[in-house]
């Protein structure tokens, strides 16, 4: 008996060394390389409490890969070669184009990150809804003569599916090309038979960060969150809508999805196809950029200024991050969110409070409910703090999908970008800067059309939540990293 109860004593030692040398292991590197101290703490705090486990939840999602080389992933290394490659421009960042100097700051800092230009010759056309979205793909699909590029996080088998599979297989018939996309996480649903079905019609379809041996961190943890149509490089398609019949249908719990998209006719839509055809190159080595059938430039007699934003973790900085900041920092007037997770970093936090101090108006249209209870309560711990700074937040009946950011009624954001540390630090994301008030005051008669229905909070009744509410925002805050 005495030989098992040394034994058993022997092994809880060793566990409890190792536990305490994987602890000081992540210590030393949160100290050293976390970029924020709430997340660095939430880290601290998870590998100290839970052995073994927090040190490997750690290790997948919280070490910082862009300062500690030796953590580097092959796929992002491999990423970073073919932007040096092929983004570097000799152009100029073409901010003459733009009107005053905020436009300015804001498109130089974009330029400086990612190499893309200000493209003027354009037209958007704001798309409000599913419906609207889908419809127009819809027609430009139906029109397509050349080629078809799809990428999205998440296609899901339904009514939605099977009519652009249908469309596509007409298509097919015309030996017009058809290349897609997809996440593996967020199209984990998506059924054999269905990319089984769209390789007999003769379409090219691949996972972006598929299971396999040698990339399973880069595959769990970096997920491609983009949403991007491209035909002909004559039209394209970005923003928050992804191919789900959510959009269409009132069967789930949140409703019918509302969600903000953008079809753009233009040069600027070789900006967005130069996001795909990075992405087509990542996931089968085929590198489609060096033909001109795909990156001639479409000319038309538009006047909307765009800029695209392409970030992830393959760029020395967080690009869609610094965007945001540099709306929220540059505004003079107001600053209007739309967003379905709201869980901001230590400086987007500091930055929103400072600006409305400041005497800028800033309104918050977020939805009451969520897809993710994690989320939802994670967001709800930040609204007393925002509250106390004059921050209006609304919270609508609605599930609005929607990531869009403009300020002063000049210049707005939508793209894929929520405002959390996932679409901050690990996924890769697109979003459209737009410099044009004829679009901006289009998405702002929308924003108040939406704000008007829904129920401002009042710093007095949301102190007085339960006790209960409170604890689950604070248990679900601590886990927000992970998210």
């Amino acid at each position: 008996m005495d030989d098992k109860e040394n034994l058993s004593e022997m092994i809880y030692y060793i566990l409890g060394i190792l536990h305490l040398i994987l602890f000081c292991w992540a210590f030393y590197n949160i100290l050293y390389f976390g970029v924020k101290p709430s997340k660095s703490l939430s880290w601290i705090l998870i590998t100290f409490f839970f052995p073994f486990l927090g040190a490997f939840c750690f290790i997948i999602f919280g070490i910082n890969r862009r300062k500690i080389k030796f953590f580097e992933l092959k796929e992002t290394k491999k990423r970073k070669n073919y932007i040096q490659k092929s983004f570097n421009s000799d152009k100029n960042s073409n901010i003459t184009i733009l009107d005053n100097i905020k436009q300015k700051k804001i498109a130089q800092l974009i330029y400086n990150n990612t190499n893309v230009i200000v493209e003027d010759n354009n037209e958007v056309i704001l798309l409000k809804n599913g419906e609207e979205t889908f419809n127009a793909m819809f027609k430009a699909i139906k029109n397509a003569k050349k080629f078809i590029h799809l990428q999205y996080f998440i296609i899901e088998n339904g009514e939605i599916l099977s009519k652009i599979i249908k469309l596509l297989e007409e298509k097919r018939k015309e030996n017009v090309e058809v290349r897609i996309l997809y996440d593996t996480i967020g199209s984990f649903s998506l059924k054999k038979k269905t990319k089984k079905k769209l390789k007999e019609i003769g379409a090219e379809i691949y996972p972006e960060t598929p299971f396999k041996f040698g990339s399973f961190l880069f595959s769990l943890n970096f997920r491609n969150h983009r949403k991007i149509a491209i035909i002909d490089n004559e039209i394209g398609f970005t923003g928050g809508v992804n191919i789900s019949d959510e959009y269409i249908t009132k069967d789930t719990d949140l409703g019918i999805w509302q969600d903000t998209h953008l079809e753009i006719k233009g040069s600027t839509v070789n900006s967005i196809h130069k996001s795909f055809l990075k992405d087509f190159y990542y996931a089968t080595d085929q590198d489609l950029s060096k033909n001109e059938k795909y990156t001639t430039v479409t000319k038309i007699k538009g006047n909307t200024k765009l800029q695209i934003v392409s970030g992830g973790p393959d760029y020395e900085q967080s690009v869609v991050m610094q965007q945001y900041l540099s709306f929220i920092n540059l505004a003079e007037k107001n600053i209007c969110v739309l967003n379905p997770y709201f869980i901001p970093t230590f400086s987007i936090l500091e930055a929103f409070k400072i600006a409305s101090l400041s005497g800028v108006n800033v309104t918050l249209l977020l939805p009451k409910k969520s897809d993710s209870k994690i989320a939802m309560y994670s967001m709800y711990s930040y609204f007393e703090s925002l509250l106390k700074a004059n921050v209006n937040i609304y919270l609508r009946d609605d599930f609005s999908h929607s990531k869009v950011i403009f300020i002063d009624d000049e210049i707005a954001s939508v793209g894929s970008t929520n405002f959390d540390c996932r679409s901050f630090e690990h996924n890769y994301e697109i979003n459209a800067i737009i410099f044009d008030k004829k679009i901006t005051s289009e998405i702002r008669s929308e924003f108040d059309e939406r704000k008007e229905l829904a129920t401002k909070i009042d710093l007095e009744t949301f102190r007085n939540r339960s006790i209960k509410q409170k604890t689950l925002e604070r248990l679900c805050r601590f886990f927000s990293p992970l998210l």
